[in-house]
């Protein structure tokens, strides 16, 4: 999609592009937010799905594995064969996905059903990060693009955050079954909202579309794309095992307080980007590495010397420092792919969750063989090798607006 130079469709040839239009931006971040919380929100339901579906916690947990593995899947091939398509029908269809399959997982009483659910859901959950980015920044000059990412990227971290405790809380109330209902109403409405309020944008001509090999090789992309898995690789080293770090650091108690801490802190790193970044999107990005490194510190000394104020304070940096990593990273990857940006937003979607499956499995390989204490030193040395790439980028992936 070309953000630039998009035909509008006519009911929005009349409007500016000039002001931010937040209730309009709200839509996507709706989206952001149901998308992440219909990926996380099982993992506090496990005792009830396995018991309701009858197999092991270990199968019910799986639920979350196929999700994201059919965004993995979907990602790239389905937006680039998109590409046509106008924007507004085609993300309808995607959360029409989320409303459709989170409804046969609420009614289904059979495992392989709500597998194959999920997994499809996990498609849908692809194309709508592939197309969510670009839609988005198509309804905003472009020296306002930057701060819609942010406001769009605000539904991220409260769904992470609030995703398992979330779930867990409304499954006590409504059971499994009622969450998921709650999701696929809160997709229906979401829907109806972009029909009526959502304005259209016209896909990419023939002459306009790159091959998906010839995105990848444009200069800067690669330098995005690595930066991206290994921020991301290093953030889910501690956030996967966030629990036992904590136990092991006398917070085990506290979790739901420390995710609260890094949830608010996040929003707060988001607001930040948003000022900063169509302006200074390099600089804010060396910054925000320098300060993730500078919060694993802060972390592993507190660990080791059991002082919980300076393990706090660390988390309260991680969360400034990576909240407004999703907006920095599509910034750079939209600005570095032009007139491909879709098809590079979704193989940011596709880095993405490999980086997330990596990081558990790293994490988890950390854990059995050295302990907790290793997390933060992985983060550490993954956010110095994320500088250096930055660094290095300076004429193309990551450079001032």
């Amino acid at each position: 999609m070309n953000i630039q130079n998009n035909a509008v469709t006519s009911d929005i040839v009349n409007s500016s592009k000039e002001d931010i239009p937040v209730l309009k931006l709200l839509a996507f971040t709706l989206a952001g937010f149901i998308t992440i919380m219909t990926e996380t929100m099982p993992a506090g339901l496990l005792p009830l799905i396995s018991r309701d579906l009858q197999v092991t916690e270990a199968l019910a947990g799986q639920l979350v594995s196929v999700y994201a593995l059919g965004s993995v899947i979907a990602a790239i091939p389905v937006v680039a064969a998109t590409r046509s398509w106008s924007r507004r029908p085609l993300f309808l269809l995607a959360i029409s996905g989320l409303l459709i399959f989170n409804t046969l997982t609420a009614l289904s009483s059979s495992y392989i059903v709500v597998l194959v659910a999920r997994f499809i859901a996990g498609m849908s959950a692809g194309i709508i990060w592939g197309v969510l980015a670009g839609y988005a920044r198509s309804m905003v000059s472009a020296n306002l693009q930057g701060r819609a990412l942010a406001i769009v990227g605000v539904g991220q971290p409260i769904a992470l955050c609030l995703g398992v405790p979330l779930g867990t809380w409304l499954g006590s109330m409504f059971g499994w079954r009622g969450v998921f209902w709650i999701i696929s109403l809160l997709a229906l409405f979401l829907v109806i909202w972009i029909r009526v309020a959502i304005p259209n944008f016209s896909g990419q001509v023939a002459e306009q579309r790159q091959s998906i090999k010839e995105i990848f090789l444009h200069p800067g992309i690669r330098s995005v794309l690595a930066v991206i898995f290994l921020w991301i690789l290093a953030h889910n080293v501690l956030y996967t095992f966030i629990s036992p770090y904590l136990a092991s650091v006398g917070l085990g108690k506290h979790i739901d307080l420390v995710l609260l801490l890094f949830g608010v802190s996040s929003i707060i790193g988001i607001w930040v980007t948003g000022v900063w970044v169509d302006q200074s999107l390099r600089l804010l990005t060396l910054l925000s590495l320098a300060g993730f490194a500078i919060a694993a510190i802060l972390i592993g000394l507190g660990g080791s010397g059991n002082s919980a104020w300076l393990v706090l304070s660390g988390i309260a940096l991680w969360g400034m420092t990576f909240g407004g990593a999703p907006t920095l990273l599509q910034t750079a990857i939209a600005d570095t792919a032009g007139e491909g940006a879709d098809v590079a937003q979704s193989m940011l979607v596709t880095v993405f969750n490999l980086a997330v499956a990596g990081g558990g499995l790293l994490g988890g390989i950390l854990l059995q063989k050295i302990g907790p204490s290793s997390f933060t030193i992985a983060m550490c040395v993954l956010s110095i090798i994320s500088f250096y790439v930055v660094l290095q980028a300076k004429v193309h992936g990551f450079k001032n607006r």
